[in-house]
C-alpha cells in the first residue's frame, strides 16, 4: 500500500478549473488527453545535429515549434524539451496544446524546442545510446551543450528572451531530471522546470538531488513536479519516494513549486492530462 502523501503550499494553488483537472488525475492511471489536444497537431520538422565540444561526434535530432502568426519584433518564451519525440507523439500532442493555449492568450507565445538524446558515433539514428550519459550525469555538461551548441543553431533567426523567467526546460524520467539539473546548474537561462516522472535516483548519482536542495540556498526557480504510485522500484532506487524526497526538499527551502501525484505507472499519461493546467501554472 503507498502512503505517501504530500500537500502543496497555498502559493501553488491556482484557478478553480485548474484545480478540478489536477484533481481529477490523481484519482486514474488512465486519464485522457485534455481538450486542448482534441486534434493530432501541425507536424514538425526534424533536423540533424552533430556535436563538437561538450560531446564530439555525437549527433540527435531535434525540431523547433514556433505558434502561427509569431510577432518577430517581441521576444517569444523558450520552452526546451528532451526526449522531444515523446512530446510530439500522438499519445501527447504538445503541438497542438502549445497552439491551442498560445490562441487563446492563456499562456504567452513560446518558441520550443525539442530535443532528441544522441546517437553514437558509428551507432545507428535513433538509438540514443549517449541518453544516460546526458541525461543522468550531474554537473554543467549537458547544459553548455544546449547553450553553446544546439540552442543557437536551432534559435537562429528567431527572436527568443533571454529573461530566464520566460524560459523553462522539461523532460519525462532521465530528461525529467536532466531538466531539474539544467535549471539549477544555470538559473540565469532557465527559471521554470517541469519533471515528469524525473529519475532523481542513484543511476548516476542522482538521488544526491533532495539534500543538494536542502543545503543550498535557494535559487529563482518555478518547479513542477509530477509523479506516479506505480512508477519504477529498482536496485538504484523507488521513483516515487525520490519525487517525494524532492518536493519535500522543495518546501523545506520555500521554493515556488507543485507536485502532481497520482496512481499512474513510468509513462507520460498523467503529465498529458494536466499539461494546459502545468503551462498555465508555470506563466500565472
Amino acid at each position: 500500500m503507498n502512503m505517501l502523501t504530500h500537500e502543496n503550499p497555498p502559493s501553488a494553488r491556482t484557478t478553480e478549473a485548474d484545480e478540478a483537472v489536477f484533481a481529477m488525475a490523481r484519482e486514474t492511471a488512465e486519464p485522457p488527453l485534455p481538450p486542448e489536444a482534441a486534434d493530432i497537431g501541425r507536424a514538425l520538422t526534424w533536423t540533424r545535429h552533430e556535436g563538437q565540444r561538450v560531446y564530439p561526434g555525437v549527433s540527435r535530432e531535434y525540431a523547433v515549434y514556433s505558434p502561427p502568426g509569431l510577432d518577430a519584433s517581441k521576444p517569444a518564451g523558450l520552452l526546451v524539451f528532451q526526449d522531444g519525440r515523446f512530446y510530439a507523439a500522438e499519445t501527447f500532442r504538445v503541438v497542438a496544446m502549445l497552439d491551442a493555449l498560445i490562441a487563446k492568450r492563456e499562456i504567452p507565445p513560446l518558441v520550443a524546442v525539442l530535443v532528441q538524446p544522441g546517437d553514437l558515433p558509428g551507432n545507428p539514428e535513433g538509438s540514443r545510446g549517449n541518453r544516460s550519459v546526458e541525461y543522468d550525469t550531474l554537473g554543467d555538461a549537458y547544459v553548455r551543450f544546449l547553450l553553446d551548441e544546439l540552442l543557437p543553431e536551432a534559435l537562429n533567426g528567431l527572436n527568443v528572451s533571454h529573461n530566464p523567467a520566460d524560459r523553462a526546460i522539461c523532460g519525462m524520467s532521465s530528461g525529467g531530471i536532466c531538466a531539474f539539473n539544467a535549471a539549477w546548474e544555470r538559473p540565469d537561462m532557465f527559471g521554470k522546470v517541469i519533471s515528469h516522472v524525473g529519475s532523481f535516483t542513484n543511476i548516476r548519482g542522482g538521488h544526491v538531488y533532495p539534500s543538494r536542495v536542502r543545503a543550498a540556498d535557494a535559487k529563482p526557480l518555478r518547479v513542477f513536479l509530477q509523479g506516479g504510485a506505480q512508477d519504477l522500484d529498482r536496485p538504484t532506487g523507488n521513483w516515487p519516494v525520490a519525487n517525494f524526497d524532492m518536493a519535500t526538499a522543495l518546501a523545506h527551502k520555500a521554493y515556488d513549486y507543485r507536485f502532481e501525484f497520482g496512481p499512474g505507472a513510468h509513462d507520460l499519461k498523467h503529465g498529458a492530462a494536466i499539461f494546459p493546467a502545468t503551462l498555465r501554472w508555470l506563466w500565472r
